[in-house]
């Protein structure tokens, strides 16, 4: 098999031609570990590599599983590999080694892939880029300009570039759509509570995070949903799965349905005329299929939601450097300094400020809801705008210096006056307005790459389903994949 062969599938197709014997893991492996030697120089999509663990697997001749063979990814945040630290995209983290597996990766090494890798990440998925100071930007492979997105961005640009088909992913204000939308891929964030988490630790974020991945194909999305979801007897609470595999239910038709489309925004009043354009493309296309599609106004008051969400993040960034602070040792240097004044930030508000934006997220669930009695499925843009150019979402170098003064001085309150968590939320939250709603509520989410700019830049759609309605997305994205395909195009500045 050379390159071209090894672009021409998925990682569904990959495995059928391990299990034909028509190709071996170690073959695969090194196609994969070829394109990456070739790719990401320029994009700084890997910044780990698990070369050993991974030849002792592509050699097991025992190796087995629905995805048995195919090359993959983890993230470098919440997809702990046993032996190898996960540093969250900090250097407070980077020389912590775990000591387990993750749930998450015991059922991709179950499924039998072979992870060589970890991608890069925002530090601890703030932000919906990939910026670390600690890695380095990762670069966008349809124009290295521009950023891949975040949290998930280096494993976006990895799937993009053809590194891998598809790739771990996590999602706790968008950051498996965003990369999708920015890198043309498929991003689907799961309904809240079907995909178990351990054993480091429970939901993250008060169940705002949800486990997932970013892939090429629609039918890649739902064998490896059909391979992370199920009950853990560890767990909390135990969610309602459907009866049918996600990856058999994609043959199923999804019937004429219901959606409500809408780009309005109180965050953001005047989303960039790229973002328009994609979901009025989508609007249409999906009448030409067959659905009922209908303008609607936003089921709920984005500013309000993106409070309540922001001071959840917040809360939560407090804790976590607390944690890291007393368990590892680590000092404000080994942090970020937007991450030190947003942890700050969270201090100051207090424990009542929180528990009342925990509260509020019920109002929206049920805003939410009433929306989805009318219509089975809201339409947006998945982001407000094409992907940015790197460093443009930055805190400026002159206000992470002042952060750093403010958070020494212990003076939270003088964040807000000073403006600088001021811009940072309406910077961040500008161009992501639609995505936190799915987070906020637990509802599903998925991202659809059914548009590009004029510059060649991928932008896409995202569909926000009713809880538990994850097949119902992925059979109508497997619907649009068909009349608009995209799994074969590639950007060409990377070499496809």
């Amino acid at each position: 098999m050379n390159l071209d062969e090894y672009f021409s599938h998925d990682a569904v197709g990959l495995a059928e031609l391990v299990a034909s014997r028509e190709v071996k893991p170690s073959e695969l492996l090194e196609l994969a570990r070829r394109r990456a030697d070739t790719v990401n120089p320029a994009l700084n999509a890997i910044v780990a590599r698990l070369d050993d663990v991974a030849d002792e697997r592509a050699g097991d001749p025992g190796l087995s599983g629905p995805l048995a063979g195919v090359p993959f990814l983890l993230k470098d945040l919440l997809q702990e590999y046993k032996g190898f630290p996960t540093s969250y995209g900090s250097r407070s983290l980077a020389g912590v080694v775990e000591t387990e597996h993750s749930l998450y990766t015991q059922r991709l090494l179950d499924a039998g892939l072979v992870i060589f890798g970890k991608t890069n990440t925002s530090e601890f998925g703030l932000k919906p880029i990939t910026e670390p100071t600690y890695w380095g930007p990762t670069r966008n492979p349809w124009n290295t300009a521009h950023s891949p997105g975040g949290s998930s961005g280096g494993s976006g640009a990895a799937v993009a570039a053809g590194i891998v088909p598809a790739a771990g992913a996590n999602d706790g204000g968008g950051s498996i759509r965003i990369p999708a939308s920015c890198n043309g891929l498929v991003g689907l964030k799961p309904s809240r509570g079907i995909m178990p988490y351990g054993p480091q630790g429970g939901e993250p974020l008060h169940g705002f995070v949800t486990q997932g991945v970013v892939s090429r194909s629609v039918r890649d999305s739902a064998t490896l949903l059909d391979v992370l979801v199920g009950p853990d007897p560890r767990a909390a609470y135990r969610a309602m799965l459907p009866n049918q595999p996600f990856a058999e239910a994609l043959s199923t038709p999804t019937g004429p349905l219901r959606i409500g489309f809408t780009a309005a925004s109180t965050i953001n009043p005047a989303p960039h005329p790229a973002a328009l354009a994609a979901m009025h493309s989508a609007a249409e296309l999906l009448t030409e299929l067959g659905h009922n599609v209908t303008e609607a106004t936003p089921p709920c008051d984005g500013a309000a939601l993106g409070r309540d969400f922001l001071t959840v993040w917040f809360a939560e960034m407090q804790a976590d450097v607390t944690r890291i602070k007393r368990r590892y040792g680590a000092r404000d240097k080994d942090f970020e300094a937007d991450t030190l004044a947003i942890a700050e930030f969270g201090r100051v508000s207090g424990v009542a400020t929180l528990l009342l934006a925990l509260e509020a997220r019920n109002d929206h669930i049920r805003q939410l809801a009433q929306f989805h009695e009318r219509f089975d499925l809201l339409l947006t843009p998945t982001v407000a705008g094409p992907p940015p150019v790197t460093g443009a979402l930055g805190t400026p170098r002159g206000a992470q210096r002042l952060a750093r003064v403010i958070r020494k001085a212990r003076g939270g309150r003088l964040i807000a006056l000073a403006g600088i968590m001021d811009d940072i939320v309406s910077e961040n939250l500008g161009w992501v307005p639609y995505t936190p709603l799915a987070n906020v509520t637990g509802r599903p989410a998925i991202s659809v790459p059914l548009h590009w700019t004029a510059d060649g830049l991928p932008i896409g759609v995202q569909f926000v389903g009713p809880l538990g309605s994850d097949s119902m997305l992925l059979r109508l994205a497997a619907q649009l994949e068909r009349a608009r395909p995209w799994a074969q195009r590639f950007p060409a500045r990377a070499g496809g």
